[in-house]
């Protein structure tokens, strides 16, 4: 798995960006600092203009890749939720059992994230950060049913159906596979979101339990 994931290329919508910023060192410096700019003062904080400074670079040349921060968020989201997508898949792979492979998958999904050192400008660990905090963001808009039209959220949809896939194989009569999948990916960060902001609504601030209490609920569910 280590090796394949060194070979990860990961692939985003053009119409996220103006420049590719994966085409070049001041591209790959602009998504690790803004990263790790989003996590140190927030999104709502965060501007072009106080990347520009701390990557000593011109504002503009930011603008040169992305139209404006909002997309840059959608751009990072998409990021990370290709590389989860390699990971469930890699993960995966060799494992028939249905029951089993859904439970992988749910544990892939659920855990505390580490950086990926087979990717030196992206750390997973700090963006995961970002998309407990923020993910949401980039849905909660107006433009939302626009941009999901231009495809901006295909990856993140993708990993949903992966999930539904994997529910209706091990129960094919189960009615709500789509419910239960969306709320697993999305109930996963929420909850993430909980330990951090508000304790006394989760059993995760006293164990790393999220991924038992999701798969024993599917398991309840489902078997």
């Amino acid at each position: 798995m280590e090796n394949l994931l060194s070979n990860l290329r990961i692939t985003i919508n053009e119409k996220l960006y103006l420049k590719d910023p994966e085409t070049s060192e001041l591209g790959h410096k602009i998504l690790k600092n803004s990263i790790l700019l989003i996590d140190e003062i927030g999104f709502e904080a965060f501007t072009f203009k106080k990347l520009g400074e701390k990557i000593h670079s011109n504002e503009s040349s930011i603008y040169r890749y992305f139209e404006n921060k909002h997309k840059l968020l959608i751009y990072l989201s998409t990021w990370y939720w290709s590389w989860m997508e390699y990971n469930l898949v890699f993960a995966t792979n060799n494992i028939k059992d249905p029951t089993d492979k859904l439970c992988k998958s749910i544990k892939v999904i659920t855990q505390n994230i580490v950086d990926d050192k087979n990717t030196p400008y992206i750390d997973e660990s700090v963006l995961n950060r970002i998309i407990i905090s923020d993910f949401t963001k980039t849905l909660l808009t107006k433009d939302v049913d626009t941009e999901n039209k231009e495809g901006f959220f295909l990856v993140y949809t993708s990993v949903i159906n992966r999930l539904i896939e994997m529910i209706i194989e091990v129960n094919p009569d189960y009615p709500y596979a789509k419910s239960l999948a969306s709320s697993i990916v999305q109930g996963a960060l929420h909850q993430h979101y909980l330990k951090d902001h508000f304790k006394n609504l989760t059993n995760l601030s006293d164990k790393d339990c999220l991924s038992d209490f999701y798969i024993n609920m599917i398991k309840k569910i489902l078997l």
